[in-house]
């Protein structure tokens, strides 16, 4: 059972890389003002998803509490994709929380590179109104964090 719980979690180190790679072109394709943004936007996404229950199933219909990871990154990849500026940096917001909540406490090494990932992008999302000298302050005041 070790070796089958494995080979899932090393699949989806996989899927949710692939993703990432995209997801990160799309926020360096952003403008610095609309980063700023979407750091944000990510944040009060983290602070939703950690209210919930099971926070790596948030965006997850209810009927599927039982799988391994929701729906939430697929739902967000997709939105990522769209034509409509404001779906996508939502999309990509939602992408990040589910997926951070979904590597956060892994105990598969295949996805603890993932979640460091996460963080580092995280981390320049914030520091990205690095020129205002509150901005770290708004970040964390803006109601989002849990």
């Amino acid at each position: 059972m070790q070796i089958v719980t494995r080979l899932i979690a090393m699949n989806r180190a996989r899927q949710l890389q692939r993703q990432f790679r995209q997801i990160e072109r799309s926020i360096a394709a952003l403008p610095v003002r609309t980063r700023a943004r979407l750091g944000i936007m990510a944040l009060r996404e983290i602070g939703q998803a950690s209210r919930c229950e099971f926070p790596h199933l948030y965006s997850t219909s209810p009927e599927q509490r039982y799988v391994p990871w929701g729906q939430g990154t697929a739902i967000g990849f997709g939105r990522a994709q769209s034509d409509n500026p404001e779906v996508a940096l939502r999309g990509i917001a939602l992408w990040l929380a589910v997926a951070y909540h979904e590597t956060k406490d892994s105990p598969h090494p295949s996805l603890q590179p993932q979640h460091r990932q996460l963080l580092r992008v995280l981390r320049e999302l914030r520091d990205v109104g690095g020129e205002q000298p509150d901005a770290t302050a708004r970040w964390m005041r803006s109601g989002a964090a849990a």
